[in-house]
């Protein structure tokens, strides 16, 4: 028999061929073959390289192509997403549209009230202004593509639909600030550039302070000014960028659809609620669910909720948090329950719901680079932000992962934790990944929110035809993390709060041990860092007003150095890992912060107890800000030592933002952001994005001011459903791949309302 001939013969393939479909070789040895297909077979030293948590014998029932996680070059090069994957699309049946629709009514009605109210306001004065009859007003129509966003020139929010506008230069102005400025008391003027000082890089773990005249941003001049900028005698507002040239301009009113779109719509929706008499949804959900027992507290016997708050006198300690297969009919409603108060979910092991296609960082890197039309350059450096000094620079996106998987250290053996700035782009994650973006889609949880095409209770699905939608993503975050707080360089995600709900997904962890000689140095680096803290706090800061030392521009943001680090001319060398036996010669006895020896264990309350690390000596993150110790509750260490716990979550309650805000505005100056330095000043606590709350932060704010997140350890498969306008920060305790998207839920359309007007308050106009 020929080869040919061999090659094309069906048993010759299922019996002898020894050519691995991975990696088109046949010279590696023993192979797999399936017995779904007969057509498939892996060599060993493939699957222990890409398929290591799948076992052979899986392999031999089904191989990887059957599966559809296949993730071999040929594969990944494939544009269409699996269409087969049987959680891809959502499967809602008429009965259940209908129930859908009537809640979505039951909810929004209000606001659509709302803001036809704010709409028929701007009518009159044009109407007023017009000497015509509301009735007999004609709006015009904006001018604007569907590619094109419009957004008010004043406080920089999208506009819906009614807006002011120039007809000569253009100038946007929304109706809310249509109605400030007749009032005057115009808003938007509130945010500003803030400025930070680069001191140099020995300043970033406790070294001398240099002084550097940075170069500022000089703001971008737009061409107009708020200075005397007021409305009319008769209500009508001038342009402020025409109103000092050869024309006096008055803003026009302008819609983006239809004119009385949205007064139709409101009277349909009026009709449809008294023709089905719906009541209000508060009520519906007024009962309670299936977490409680008949005496109102929590049934700690159920496992669907998990304990992640100590708040006294409370009944939302715990959260929802039910198993993926377990979500059957009904635990939607179980799911509303929850979410209409505020509260987050979380949904454990969506990733069984999948085809099981793999996140490791190698295979993503792959299959990005199998797509076609992307330009080289782009595959191979990549944006990183160093969590030690908030500063950007360029990285071989090789390396990154090199350092994901085993550790960096920057010079001075400090664990280098980097955060991958949007790669993939969001935009386009679902065309440069497809496969990936159907796997993510296809493990959703509650389908009927989440969706980002179908979700029939998804609001940002359901933009009219023509507009332009948001970008809800999805989108990665991919960053390194350790298991020990540093205090200083922690790989996080600051305080923020978004304006939509989001679903975090993890899907992929890597741990990064590090060797007793490693905690060593960290403990001596965290002792200068509080040094130099307390030297500042007091004012005790000593200045080196000479430059002493060369720094390069990854210190510098917005700019493409290399991550490197260089001192006195010479480049530190990044190649020692965090598991270098150089820092087991240190000779260093690990001590509190202060300087002395740890209290001791029984000092504690009896509920908590201190975190010890190998060899029962005191893990260095237990350390607090002032040399005390801090502490975790029992049922939280058993979370923190799970071998498959990602990050740290914290989740403040929406009630609690005020006192959140005050602590904040009266501790800012312990905090730093960019350059490691500290906060000079505070324009938002939340919207600013500079704070973390460390260990002891949260144990303070808790004696100060009696409140307390809801904290929990995010595990690998673990989806957590964040509610619009609940402050929340992150911490990796292992290097992370975190898969987002953003939703609009009708329960939520108020928060995201008040988040807008927040949003408009604090902001600035652009300086370019």
């Amino acid at each position: 028999m020929t080869v040919t001939k061999r090659k094309k013969d069906p048993k010759w393939i299922e019996e002898e061929s020894l050519m691995c479909h991975q990696c088109q070789r046949n010279d590696k040895g023993r192979v797999v073959r399936c017995r779904a297909c007969k057509r498939k077979r892996y060599c060993i030293p493939c699957l222990n390289n890409w398929y290591p948590h799948t076992k052979e014998d899986d392999v031999a029932e089904a191989c990887p192509v059957c599966r559809g996680n296949c993730n071999c070059k040929a594969c990944l090069r494939l544009d269409a997403p699996n269409e087969e994957l049987k959680n891809l699309h959502l499967q809602v049946s008429e009965a259940e549209k209908v129930e859908h629709s009537k809640y979505l009514l039951q909810l929004l009605l209000p606001y659509l009230e709302q803001l036809e109210e704010e709409q028929v306001i701007e009518k009159q004065m044009e109407a007023k202004l017009q000497g015509v009859l509301l009735p007999e007003l004609k709006i015009e129509e904006a001018d604007c593509n569907e590619n094109e966003r419009v957004y008010c020139d004043n406080c920089r929010t999208s506009i819906f639909d009614c807006h002011r506008s120039c007809p000569e230069c253009y100038f946007d102005l929304c109706i809310v600030c249509c109605r400030e400025i007749r009032d005057g008391h115009l808003q938007g003027e509130m945010g500003g550039d803030i400025q930070y000082i680069n001191r140099g890089i020995k300043y970033l773990h406790g070294g001398e302070e240099v002084v550097n005249v940075a170069t500022e941003a000089i703001p971008k001049d737009d061409g107009w000014s708020r200075c005397g900028w007021t409305a009319n005698e008769d209500g009508s507002i001038p342009c402020p960028r025409c109103k000092g040239g050869s024309c006096h301009r008055i803003l026009e009113l302008k819609s983006i659809f239809s004119d009385y779109k949205i007064s139709e719509l409101l009277k349909k929706a009026e009709e449809i609620a008294k023709a089905y008499n719906l009541k209000d949804v508060s009520q519906t959900h007024a009962e309670l669910c299936s977490c409680s027992n008949s005496e109102n507290n929590i049934d700690v016997k159920n496992n669907s909720s998990r304990r992640a708050a100590s708040r006294e006198d409370s009944i939302d300690n715990y959260i929802y948090c039910p198993r993926a297969r377990d979500i059957e009919y009904g635990d939607l409603k179980h799911f509303q329950c929850h979410w209409i108060k505020g509260e987050p979910v979380i949904v454990t092991n969506v990733l069984e719901c999948a085809s099981g296609l793999s996140w490791e960082p190698l295979v993503m890197w792959r299959a990005f680079r199998q797509m076609k039309n992307t330009k080289h350059d782009s595959r191979l450096e990549v944006k990183a932000i160093d969590c030690l000094d908030w500063c950007e620079a360029d990285i071989n996106i090789h390396q990154f992962f090199t350092g994901y998987s085993n550790g960096r250290t920057d010079w001075r053996l400090w664990p280098q934790l980097l955060k991958l700035k949007d790669w993939p782009p969001s935009t386009q994650f679902e065309k440069c990944l497809p496969r990936h973006g159907a796997e993510f889609i296809s493990c959703l949880p509650f389908k009927e929110y989440t969706h980002p095409r179908e979700g029939i209770l998804n609001l940002a699905v359901k933009l009219p035809v023509g507009s332009l939608k948001p970008d809800m993503g999805p989108k990665t975050y991919i960053a390194y993390g350790v298991a020990q707080e540093l205090g200083r360089g922690d790989s996080v995600t600051k305080l923020h709060c978004d304006m939509s709900d989001a679903v975090n997904v993890l899907t992929h962890t890597a741990e990064v041990k590090l060797t007793s000689g490693s905690l060593a140095t960290i403990e001596k680096l965290k002792q200068e860092h509080l040094e130099q803290d307390n030297r500042e706090l007091f004012g005790n800061a000593k200045v080196v007003k000479n430059v002493i030392g060369t720094v390069t521009a990854c210190n510098l943001p917005n700019t493409g150095a290399s991550i490197d680090k260089e001192i006195n001319g010479e480049v530190a060398d990044q190649s020692i890992g965090l598991c270098s036996e150089k820092l087991d010669d240190l000779n260093y006895q690990p001590v509190g912060c202060n300087g002395g020896t740890m209290p001791h264990e029984q000092n504690f309350p009896s509920e908590y107890q201190l975190v010890k690390g190998e060899d029962e000596k005191v893990n260095e993150d237990c350390c607090r800000y002032h040399g005390e110790p801090s502490f975790l509750p029992r049922d939280k260490l058993e979370d923190c030592e799970a071998s498959d716990g990602g990050a740290l979550w914290d989740i403040f309650r929406r009630q609690d933002v005020p006192k959140l805000e005050e602590y904040l505005k009266k501790h800012y100056k312990e905090f730093r952001h960019v350059f490691c330095s500290p906060l000079p000043q505070v324009v938002h606590p939340i919207h600013d994005q500079t704070f973390y709350l460390t260990t002891e932060h949260k144990s303070r704010l808790k004696e100060e001011y009696g409140i307390e997140p809801w904290t929990f350890i995010q595990k690998l498969g673990d989806a957590v459903f964040i509610p619009a306008g609940c402050p929340h920060q992150v911490r990796n305790l292992k290097s992370c791949i975190k898969v987002a998207l953003d939703f609009v839920s009708p329960e939520n359309v108020g928060e995201c309302i008040r988040l807008t007007e927040e949003f408009r308050r604090t902001s600035k106009r652009s300086s370019g």
